[in-house]
């Protein structure tokens, strides 16, 4: 499913906390013995399985704590040992690393972006010329309209976007390469947003995704 699989390094501790650990675990494991750091944290952007089914094999090595938003652990109803919840602006230690957890509805109800420094991991928030969808049960694209425009009035231009999968022609960009370039960002109204995002976009547009200009939403794309 193109996941990617990040892991924050906390250089002055050896700790290490990875975001939403699926798929290919014994490979993010041995990342980690390659660099000779502890998994300490799991932080989730969000519930849907294919960002959540490697859990219990990091919990097997590691007595890792984790972390996620509170209003997606009511969404996902699944009960876990003692996870952190959070709630928009918290805050995460990793060492001498802070992670600010941002609330970002609009995929599931408590899908969340982590900012570390000039990084953000958007998981199935935002991709690279691209969104999440908003039609799974959870999903709300007029809060994702809203969550959009919060991330692009609240961030810095130069602030280097990690998305949760990989389905654009790059890895990562700005998010002044997303304003620019993605669709989604382009829209004044939620209406037309919704419009877009419902029922348009995924008729008429094919991964991988490449820019937009904005007035060409609705025009023909594909690769």
């Amino acid at each position: 499913m193109e996941n990617f699989v990040y892991l924050i390094h906390d250089h002055a501790s050896g700790r290490a906390a990875v975001v939403d650990p699926a798929w290919e675990v014994p490979e993010l494991l041995a990342l980690a013995d390659s660099r000779g750091v502890r998994i300490t944290d799991i932080l989730l952007t969000h519930s849907h399985h294919d960002h959540i089914n490697g859990i219990s094999e990091v919990l097997e090595r590691f007595d890792a704590q984790l972390h996620l938003m509170k209003s997606e652990a009511r969404f996902w109803g699944h009960h876990l040992d003692l996870p952190t919840l959070h709630h928009g602006g918290d805050h995460i230690e990793l060492g001498n690393t802070q992670i600010t957890a941002l609330h970002t509805p609009g995929h599931t109800p408590g899908s969340a972006c982590y900012h570390v420094g000039n990084e953000l991991i958007t998981g199935d928030t935002l991709f690279v010329f691209g969104c999440g969808r908003c039609d799974l049960r959870g999903g709300d694209p007029e809060q994702m309209y809203v969550t959009l425009k919060n991330l692009a009035e609240r961030l810095p231009a130069e602030t280097v976007i990690h998305p949760g999968h990989n389905y654009a022609e790059k890895e990562t960009v700005t998010m002044d390469e997303q304003l620019v370039g993605n669709p989604f960002m382009h829209f004044d109204n939620p209406a037309d947003f919704i419009h877009y995002r419902m029922h348009y976009h995924d008729r008429h547009r094919n991964s991988p995704y490449g820019p937009v200009r904005k007035g060409d939403e609705m025009k023909h794309h594909s690769a």
